[in-house]
């Protein structure tokens, strides 16, 4: 089995105009949804051996919110992942090492969103992806897949879609 969550990062600020929007941090409701998100890693045992982040500041600082409740994962923070569209995430993905068997990966729309609905099999959370995967949402996939270079559409059943506002 192997377990893929995707981590959209949470709301950015867009106070100082003179920022970069790679360098854009966190605002203070993605700061919140990052402590909601954060919680619900911890209790519901997230625990991935691997997390790929985009070197954008605010998939860091997003990372760096919940890395606490992951374990003690191998992270890699990839300029790549920064505006990557579903192909560039799938074939990264599809080089994961067969020995990780749970993954994360911390990036950005759209193609974190259309990395899901290409990999979900059809389902009601699926539906409910499609419809807006907000910022700080969390998803986990879940595939019998004896090697990640197997990824593909449908592969996958989406066993959680969790946003910060749904985190009480």
């Amino acid at each position: 089995m192997r377990r893929l969550h995707l981590l959209r990062h949470a709301k950015s600020s867009w106070d100082d105009p003179a920022l970069r929007d790679r360098d854009r941090p966190l605002a203070p409701r993605g700061q919140k949804a990052v402590a909601r998100i954060a919680r619900w890693v911890r209790e519901h045992d997230v625990r991935p051996q691997l997390v790929l982040c985009s070197d954008a500041r605010r998939a860091r600082e997003t990372l760096e919110g919940v890395l606490s409740g992951l374990g003690a994962p191998d992270v890699q923070i990839e300029e790549g992942l920064y505006a990557a569209n579903a192909q560039a995430l799938i074939e990264r993905l599809r080089s994961l090492p067969d020995d990780v068997d749970e993954a994360m990966l911390v990036g950005h729309n759209p193609g974190l969103a259309d990395v899901l609905l290409l990999l979900a099999e059809p389902g009601e959370l699926r539906e409910r992806a499609r419809a807006k995967l907000p910022t700080g949402a969390l998803a986990t996939l879940e595939a019998e897949l004896v090697s990640w270079s197997k990824l593909g559409p449908g592969c996958a059943r989406l066993a959680a879609l969790v946003f910060p506002r749904d985190i009480r």
